[in-house]
């Protein structure tokens, strides 16, 4: 039995779900009796794709080629459902970012499998693989098993944390593809970036996170200042978002981006359900808001009742001091 991993990229670097995804299929695949292999896809990729070997993995399978180097979800799906029946893996591990929750319903409905999304636990018991995953807006979790012969999982981000690298190469080898025009059934003509400078929301250790209650979106200078001395990420409400105060790939919540940081600050956010639902997961997390029966003291580890245009700026600046920064 093998387990596939799929290796997230950009540009030809592996992100860091990429490790983590590696990390949990090595896990389950020394309960289960399995073995764990990784397959990146785009062009260029061959290089790095040996770096998953320090996390456990013992041999990569590259699809490279110059119209694999920008993301087609039709393309995707074809190598990645190709890989698996020629290496007959029963079981593929994505991440649940972006690309993966994109991915992994074509990928599961081409080889007739079952699928389990945002999984924050997978253990192998008796021969099975029981997925335990966030229901009813992360209120509750179940326990789940796939009945199907094939498994699809998609893997929390930041969750499934693979530690440091061993330093052991990945033996890589190119898969031979069979692509046709008609698997690329749209076409990349243009790629904006936002600009860069801080972690990516879904991968980011530490995210800071601010709501309506900062009354406007020059308030959020603020957020951004403690997020920058911190080395954080930063976030937001949907009320924020829908007021226009910060773009939508900022928001945090069932209907925008769900992490689990090792730290999760929310500034002046009441803590609706829907909010609760893509960050109670965070390791550790600090409320600061004015009202003391706000439902997110009831999730926070810490909380803070005050005026966050008080709170903020005296606690950047005492981190500044702590961190070394002044």
């Amino acid at each position: 039995m093998r387990i596939l991993a799929f290796a997230e990229q950009r540009d030809g670097k592996l992100k860091k779900v990429a490790f983590e995804v590696a990390h949990a299929a090595v896990q389950l695949a020394g309960q289960i009796g399995a073995e764990a292999v990784g397959l990146v896809i785009g062009n260029g990729v061959e290089k790095d794709a040996s770096e998953l070997g320090g996390f456990g993995i013992g041999k990569v399978y590259a699809a490279e080629g110059e119209r694999l180097s920008l993301y087609s979800t039709t393309a995707y799906a074809k190598v990645v459902s190709d890989a698996a029946e020629s290496l007959s893996a029963d079981i593929v591990l994505f991440p649940a970012s972006a690309m993966g929750k994109d991915l992994a319903p074509r990928v599961a409905g081409r080889l007739k499998a079952g699928l389990a999304a945002d999984c924050i636990a997978l253990k192998g018991e008796g021969g099975s693989i029981v997925a335990t995953r966030p229901v009813y807006a992360g209120k509750g979790l179940i326990d789940l098993k796939i009945n199907s012969p094939r498994k699809v999982f998609t893997l929390r981000p930041n969750v499934f944390s693979p530690g440091g690298a061993n330093g052991t190469a990945a033996t890589v080898e190119r898969l031979n593809l069979s692509l046709q025009d008609s698997d690329f059934l749209s076409k990349v003509i243009g790629v904006t970036f936002t600009k860069a400078g801080r972690p990516d929301l879904t991968e980011a250790n530490i995210i800071v996170s601010g709501g309506r209650g900062l009354g406007g979106p020059d308030n959020f200078k603020m957020i951004e200042d403690l997020a920058d001395v911190l080395g954080a990420a930063v976030g937001a409400s949907r009320a924020a978002v829908d007021a226009g105060w910060r773009p939508h790939e900022d928001q945090v919540g069932q209907t925008g981006k769900t992490v689990s940081p090792s730290l999760y600050v929310a500034v002046a956010i009441s803590g609706a359900i829907q909010h609760l639902a893509g960050m109670s997961s965070s390791k550790f997390i600090v409320a600061i808001n004015k009202d003391k029966d706000a439902p997110i003291f009831q999730v926070a580890d810490y909380g803070i009742v005050g005026d966050a245009f008080e709170v903020i700026p005296e606690l950047s600046a005492q981190m500044k001091k702590a961190l070394g920064k002044d």
